[in-house]
């Protein structure tokens, strides 16, 4: 890289960085004339920025889920959407628009929807989930923490130590509600948690709607607490429809879209490894990655509320 970087500072050598391209379809998997999509879901829910190596800003989640559900509405071909969802869950905002663009997909297609969750599937990654028109979890799924979180701290001990004071300057009492520069009062407290009693019951709306005559909303209060689920309990609480593996969601899917023979494809860069229905259609990020430092912390300013299982 060094090497690289000393040559192009002499001048002595034009380099054309290569542009993000738009996704290509790759087959995966299967022979025919039909296809099934495959959609990653992984990583925290965010609509965070990110950039390749060369510094080129790339599509968040939002829009490459948008733009992969509107190449395969335009593709009488695709005759069934398998959603890989592999993630602890993420943005409260970020979660509801992906299920929604999932919902508009289905209206549009009709086409069968099958969630095939991976190793955690939980709080927001359950919420995309409900979507489906069935939920297969794999032996070894994590699932459900079905709540709202919103992470707050106060530095305001810390800062008395140090000798740093508040001069917080606001139009009205609330305008710094949730600031780790002071510690929080009850009515805040009260406020905050009718934000988020307001966002749960959104939560069990969405569950509610995609997961039609499996639970009484009640029944469905009572296994949403916040706790997560193995695959097994997961389907004795009728939160998934079975359990299974990927290829047993990619054979409900061609039986519910009614083909015997499908390709599997998946939408990627030009250049991207797709070699399988494994193959990653978002690498991970490089480094360790501690969900309570990468999520956990809000790297912006202000309280985050998240469908995210925190421990």
């Amino acid at each position: 890289m060094l090497f690289i970087l000393a040559i192009a500072l002499t001048g002595c050598v034009s380099i054309n960085l290569p542009s993000v391209q738009p996704l290509t379809e790759k087959v995966v998997a299967g022979v025919g004339e039909a296809k099934i999509l495959l959609i990653d879901i992984s990583g925290i829910i965010k609509d965070e920025e990110s950039a390749n190596i060369f510094g080129q800003s790339k599509p968040n989640l939002t829009a490459r889920i948008k733009e992969e559900l509107e190449l395969a509405a335009k593709d009488d071909d695709v005759k069934a959407l398998v959603l890989r969802i592999n993630t602890p869950g993420g943005s409260v905002t970020t979660s509801d628009i992906i299920s929604h663009e999932i919902e508009n997909f289905k209206k549009k297609r009709k086409v069968p929807v099958v969630a095939e969750l991976m190793d955690v599937a939980a709080s927001g990654g359950y919420y995309i989930a409900s979507s489906a028109d069935r939920i297969i979890a794999h032996p070894t799924t994590v699932t459900g923490s079905i709540g709202v979180i919103a992470i707050s701290v106060s530095a305001s001990g810390l800062m008395e130590k140090i000798g740093i004071t508040n001069q917080t300057i606001k139009s009205g009492p609330m305008k710094d509600i949730g600031s780790p520069l002071k510690p929080m009062t009850e009515e805040e407290r009260r406020v905050l948690q009718s934000v988020i009693d307001n966002m749960y019951e959104n939560f069990l709306d969405r569950v509610m709607l995609g997961r039609t005559n499996s639970f009484t909303r009640d029944e469905l209060r009572k296994i949403a607490d916040g706790r997560v689920y193995t695959a097994a309990q997961a389907k004795d609480l009728k939160l998934v429809d079975s359990i299974g593996y990927l290829d047993d969601a990619i054979d409900w899917a061609k039986q519910a879209a009614g083909v015997k023979e499908a390709r599997v494809v998946t939408y990627a860069a030009p250049r991207a490894y797709r070699n399988n229905i494994y193959s990653m259609a978002e690498p991970a990020p490089a480094g360790i990655n501690i969900i309570n430092i990468e999520a956990g912390i809000p790297k912006r300013a202000g309280m985050e509320f998240m469908y995210i299982w925190l421990p």
